[in-house]
């Protein structure tokens, strides 16, 4: 249960990328917290550098500002590394259809620069971030490894790339790669701002500040929610898992279902106020309903998630209270 047990050997030196980052973040506290040394790679385009500077006084934490579209600062990066946790990307699938481009070059060229650093540098494993947004158009429930649909956005396609660059560097380069399709993560950090900002945290801002949310479509889609505590237990585990599960792709969630229109009415009665949401139109690129199998990753790689999206969403509305203000303040 969880990762709270798993220790690594004295002196293991972990690579963090996208460290600015929510998830990466995260994954840099767990990590110090063992006791591990922990270089943190990020261009900050997108994090924050209050992410990294929570950590700067640590002496086991280094942090290099530096972009994984330059190949000689990847292999720079990886020099004296045991495990890579590569989370550097940009997210959103709306923005992905305005700047395709961009998120070719940064996502694709991006992981594949890292897979080579850590291939170069004869890093253990590599644990990377991949996406449930693979699975396309694909209409079945639950969501389950190797039936997947058609790509809806070109950030779908730039995971699904990354997916397939992985599984050929373990077929013939030996390095052991593990990819984390990740289904709607939440929890602390996650920047509430912007106008692609996750919904969780979006939401409870704006209902923290007395303003009214708008909820793409009708409320009625579902997705997955999995709390960050239950990221960093997959993250970590893969860095452990044998090499016969290594080249494949594993679902990281919960395997809970939750109501967009239910989690809004939620968060309104946990913070005690009476807003009605507004209601927009369908976001392009977006899935209707999304819930995970997670059998696969529970056989292969030990994970076993603590955090329901009840226990998570509770944590998550505290954080929030406590470095957002609202009506605390």
């Amino acid at each position: 249960m969880g990762y709270q047990e798993i220790q690594f050997p004295e002196n293991t030196t972990f690579l963090v990328t996208g460290a600015a980052g929510f998830i990466g973040s995260n994954l840099c506290e767990a990590l110090l917290n063992k006791g591990c040394k922990v270089k943190a790679l990020d261009d900050l385009s997108t994090g924050k550098q209050e992410n990294i500077d929570l950590f700067l006084d640590n002496p086991n934490y280094t942090f290099i500002k530096g972009d994984i579209k330059d190949l000689k600062v990847c292999v720079k990066a990886c020099e004296g590394v045991d495990y890579v946790l590569h989370q550097a990307a940009w997210g959103s699938v709306p923005r992905s259809l305005e700047m395709p481009l961009f998120y070719n070059k940064n996502n694709i060229e991006g992981t594949l620069n890292m897979l080579e650093a850590a291939r170069q540098n004869g890093v253990k494993k590599f644990v990377y971030a991949s996406s449930s947004s693979v699975y396309g158009d694909e209409p079945n429930l639950p969501k389950i490894e190797g039936r997947e649909g058609n790509l809806l956005s070109p950030y779908a396609l730039t995971k699904r790339c990354d997916e397939e660059w992985a599984k050929l560097y373990t077929k013939f380069y030996g390095l052991d790669t593990y990819g984390m399709r990740y289904f709607n993560v939440f929890g602390r950090r996650q920047d509430p701002d912007g106008a692609y900002a996750a919904v969780i945290p979006k939401f409870l801002k704006q209902l923290m500040h007395g303003e009214t949310p708008t909820i793409n479509g009708d409320g009625k889609q579902s997705r997955d929610f999995t709390y960050i505590e239950n990221v960093i237990e997959a993250n970590l585990k893969a860095c452990l898992a044998p090499h016969e599960a290594a080249g494949e792709a594993f679902n990281i969630a919960y395997g809970g279902r939750e109501f967009l229109i239910d989690i809004y009415y939620g968060l309104t009665k946990a913070l005690g106020v009476n807003i009605e949401p507004n209601f927009g139109p369908d976001r392009k690129g977006d899935i209707k309903h999304s819930n995970a199998d997670i059998s696969k990753a529970r056989k292969l790689l030990g994970y076993d998630p603590d955090y329901s999206f009840e226990d998570g969403i509770q944590l998550a509305i505290d954080w929030y209270k406590e470095n957002l203000g609202g009506e605390q303040s």
